[in-house]
């Protein structure tokens, strides 16, 4: 298996409750950064500058919890699907 054909694998995958969590605390660190870098009117260039790591933060860590996969619950997806 390739490399992109595991990264397709694994974003279809189920994933583990914990990184689901995660995943949505990464999405709203990347909403907050975003929500800062498009507000009007003046903003400091420190909050600015932290707003744009934590886009980068956020973004990241989305994709890595994305990525991540419940083996068991992938087994039992795959049996289920056979067994049909």
């Amino acid at each position: 298996m390739n490399t992109l054909q595991e990264l397709q694998y694994r974003a279809v995958a189920p994933t583990p409750p914990f990184f689901q969590k995660l995943k949505r605390v990464g999405l709203i660190i990347a909403a907050v950064g975003i929500a800062v870098v498009t507000a009007p009117g003046f903003v400091p260039e420190l909050v600015q500058s932290i707003a744009g790591y934590a886009i980068t933060a956020g973004t990241i860590l989305v994709s890595i919890c994305q990525l991540t996969v419940d083996e068991s619950r992938l087994e039992d997806k795959l049996l289920s699907g056979i067994k049909n």
